[in-house]
Formats: structure tokens, sequence, C-alpha cells
């Protein structure tokens, strides 16, 4: 199982959405697709029996949609960061993306890449795409991109080290530095969590625009032991916690989810997933032992 997912909020489009991203992408798939039953429908104003979740597969790389109505808007703030093998795959995603979206940086050569572009899709999601020097050691094709920016701005370096302190199997594998008005500043660094990729920069212009809950990032905790240590060591922020939601001092959001969740929710019995999604949606920080408490009732 993937350690940690990042976790995209739509309005009622995430079918649609992942539908797209399905077409544009090998290695794809839906893995699972969880619907609002009555008490989620009550809490969120959903219609119950619709699309609550759809957890896929991604260029090989796992991702969570959810219909959650709207209450968090996508920025580029963070974004999704694609490395192409060819020209002809960065021009069809270019043309398939941009479709009704909208350009941030036109496809073109730039200093650090020979053919680069940054789009936002008709769904608002932000991507990043680039042309690979060297295909060959590319280890993961989507990569979240965080853009420390606002009040973060310069806060690149001390966040990733404080992530890569949370997990393990966890590093800073690339930092490119550079200066403004004397002090240092991230331009790109690359980093891993658990084994798996990221990259972060630190951004000084007057973006209009910060990190926001539309895209979040699910950890997936075996034990309630590792779900108190990462709630206690990320959650800055006590009116954002929710249902395993937490926002840490960057403005990032997690979802701190025992594995158990999934299995609870997907049970065969609607009278079983119900009592455990009423007790979810309860809590703040998820208890392992109430939710099963819940699912035997």
């Amino acid at each position: 199982m993937q350690k940690i997912v990042p976790c995209l909020w739509f309005d009622t489009q995430a079918e649609k959405a992942v539908d797209l991203y399905l077409s544009l992408f090998p290695d794809s798939e839906i893995l699972n697709t969880l619907h609002y039953d009555k008490a989620s429908a009550e809490v969120s104003g959903q219609p119950e029996g619709s699309i609550l979740t759809i957890e896929y597969y991604l260029a090989g790389y796992t991702f969570l949609a959810m219909n959650g109505g709207p209450n968090f808007t996508f920025t580029p703030a963070i974004s999704l960061s694609v490395q192409c093998e060819t020209e002809e795959e960065i021009d069809k995603l270019y043309a398939a993306l941009s479709e009704g979206g909208g350009v941030l940086m036109p496809l073109q050569k730039y200093d650090f890449s020979p053919r680069f572009a940054w789009v936002a899709d008709k769904y608002g999601v932000s991507w990043q795409l680039n042309l690979a020097p060297d295909y060959s050691t590319v280890k993961q094709k989507i990569e979240p991109f965080i853009m420390f920016t606002g009040e973060n701005f310069r806060k690149a370096k001390e966040a990733m080290g404080f992530y890569t302190s949370l997990f393990e199997n966890s590093r800073i594998t690339s930092l490119y530095p550079s200066e403004e008005n004397g002090k240092e500043i991230v331009m790109h660094a690359t980093f891993e969590l658990n084994g798996e990729e990221l990259m972060a920069s630190d951004s000084g212009i007057d973006h209009k625009f910060t990190i926001t809950p539309a895209i979040s990032l699910i950890v997936n905790c075996t034990t309630q032991e590792e779900i108190d240590t990462l709630w206690n060591a990320l959650s800055a922020v006590p009116e954002a916690e929710q249902c395993g939601w937490l926002q840490d001092t960057y403005g990032v959001s997690w979802q701190i989810v025992p594995t158990v969740l999934n299995t609870l929710l997907q049970d065969t019995d609607p009278q079983k997933r119900e009592r455990v999604m009423k007790a979810m949606l309860a809590m703040k920080k998820l208890n392992i032992a109430e939710l099963e408490t819940a699912h035997r009732a």
C-alpha cells in the first residue's frame, strides 16, 4: 500500500476528472469507489448514493479524488509535476490538460528545461509538464509539487527538513538554492517521504493565492501509536482538525488515516458501514479502537 496518497477535493466533478486523467496516462485504473451513505450525505449536503471518493492509479501512483462540495479551491501552490518521455507526450498532455482551463507558463524551452509548461485543467488542478532530459532515470512519473509563497516564502527548506524527520526512508534528494535580497531561497528541490517523491520551491512573487486543502496528503497508518505521533507533530491549526484532517504550520493539509478504515467502510453490511461513518464524522483525530467498536456494534 502506498504510504502517502494525494487527495484531490472536487465540488461534484471527481468522476469526470478521473475519467480525463485516466485517458491521458498509461498504467492507470480505478481501484475502488465509495458512495455517500445517509450519515455522510447529511453532513456534506451531497446526494445520498452519489460518489464520495474514487481511489485510482495514475501512471502507477495512487491518488484519491473526492466530491466534497464547493468548500475548497485548487491553486497552483500545490500542483502535480509530470516527467514526460517524448515531445509527442508533452504536446498531448499540454493540449488535453489546458483545454477549458488555463496556461500559467506556455509550452516552450526555458533555462531549466528543454520543454516545459504549467497549466490548470478545466477542473482547476494545476499541472507542471516537463520533458525529462534523461527519462530512464525517472523514478516516479507524477510528483506533488509544493510552492511555499506568501507568509511561507523562504520556508521550503525548513518544511522539507521537518517532513523528512517524520517518516522512515525519507530524505532531501536535491536542492538548488538561490539568493533574494541577501537571503537564501529554494529555487527547486526534490525530497522523498517513505520513498515517495515530492518537489518544493520558494516563490516571493505576490501570487494572490496560497495553499488550500483542495489537495491534501493522506498518510496510511497501521497503528494508533503512529496516528498519535504524526497528529501531534503535524497539527498546528486546531480549528482545521476534523475527521482525520489537520493543517500543519506551513498550511499543508494532511489526512492521518488508519489502513483499516477503508476495509471497514467497504463492508458488505450497509449498517456496519454507516456506523463506522457516523463514528468517523464525530472524530477529529481518528481512533482505531472506536472505529472497530462501531463496526462490531
